[in-house]
């Protein structure tokens, strides 16, 4: 399907993924353990969330399967589930913005806050923004004729897969409130943007059902187009899920005494 050959030897590649993973999760690690001199330990589990968060990013850009997306618009949608859906779930269930405040003085700390109060942020952290950039770079991506042409760049697939983990990473984040944010939706509005996001990205899947790329087998559009389609489900499902359940805790708290 594509011209290029893979970016790396499929056999060698235990050694680099073991020393990127490593070096994604030894920063976490080290702010685990400057921010438990200071206050109550760091809860285990976000350490697991980021660690699987780090090798689900990692496995998505090195080694047989980042290879055979390259040729196998199958294993590309593995890579956009693994890049775009579950290493931003995971990462941010890590709270690394709330572990990153804990690790630095009042005023350092006070100056990050500052920073992502500025409008600029507040518009990339907004749930209509986070979303166009995810959804709507999706569409960009598989409806035009930037899916082939980030196989004959190197440059070009790494900005998009660079995109394509960030627009992830933003859509989560503006959704449901793991970490700290300086920026608050009501869960309403966020529910509304999460439900029309989720519509979109299943609208998208039909369409590449239908639809393939250009150059891309149509047993393999429908086959990946599914695995899109379903995997998609289940990641939402933990977004949807946790939404639902930070909502009823907050209803939860106003409620009357008696009616507990």
């Amino acid at each position: 399907m594509h011209d290029n050959h893979a970016l790396m030897d499929s056999g060698g590649f235990l050694p680099l993924f073991l020393l990127i993973a490593l070096l994604g999760i030894s920063p976490y690690l080290a702010a685990v353990y400057f921010s438990n001199q200071k206050y109550r330990n760091w809860p285990l589990q976000r350490i697991v969330f980021w660690s699987f968060g780090i090798i689900s990013a990692t496995a998505a850009l090195v080694g047989p399967l980042a290879e055979q997306a390259h040729v196998d618009f199958r294993m590309h949608m593995a890579v956009h589930l693994l890049l775009g859906m579950l290493a931003p779930l995971l990462i941010a269930m890590s709270c690394p913005m709330t572990l990153l405040l804990r690790t630095l003085n009042i005023s350092a700390a006070r100056t990050v806050m500052a920073v992502l109060k500025n409008p600029p942020f507040r518009l990339i952290n907004h749930p209509v923004t986070a979303a166009l950039l995810n959804i709507g770079g999706l569409y960009v991506l598989y409806l035009t004729s930037l899916y082939h042409l980030m196989h004959e760049s190197a440059f070009l697939y790494a900005v998009i897969h660079l995109h394509i983990f960030l627009a992830g990473y933003l859509f989560t984040v503006s959704i449901v409130y793991f970490d700290v944010t300086p920026h608050r939706f009501s869960f309403l509005y966020r529910s509304i943007v999460l439900i029309v996001a989720l519509a979109g990205h299943k609208i998208l899947a039909k369409t590449l059902y239908a639809t393939p790329p250009e150059g891309v087998p149509r047993t393999e559009a429908e086959a990946g187009s599914m695995l899109m389609y379903y995997g998609g489900d289940l990641i939402d499902a933990v977004l949807i899920f946790y939404l639902c359940w930070h909502w009823y805790k907050s209803t939860a708290k106003r409620e009357p005494s008696f009616i507990k």
